[in-house]
């Protein structure tokens, strides 16, 4: 738990972190938002990718072992299945991006 309280505290520290370029303070607070957004609707994305993953895994591993002769089929399926979850975190990705590096929420 204190790494995780440390690491939000680091990764906010350089998300409000003001050079002094900018002149408008609202746009600093904006680049801030926009990092910590990102960085958190990654790692949420990230995080139920993986338990998705897990998850189906864990169901085809189940599956396979009730019945062998329907592994190939399960497996198949499973592959799918895993592909259409890593096509949302990459779609997070993207968005994440978006935000950080093409911001439509302030003028830079």
């Amino acid at each position: 738990m204190k790494k995780v309280l440390f690491l939000t505290f680091a990764l906010a520290a350089v998300a409000f972190a003001n050079t002094g370029a900018d002149a408008d303070v609202m746009n600093g607070w904006i680049k801030a938002f926009s990092v910590l957004a990102a960085g958190l609707g990654l790692g949420v994305a990230a995080l139920g990718g993986a338990i998705g993953m897990g998850n189906t895994a864990a169901a085809t591993i189940a599956g396979t072992a009730r019945n062998p002769g329907l592994g190939g089929k399960l497996m198949t399926t499973m592959f799918i299945a895993l592909a259409m979850i890593e096509a949302q975190v990459i779609y997070a990705l993207v968005i994440s991006l978006i935000v950080l590096y093409a911001n439509p929420f302030g003028p830079f």
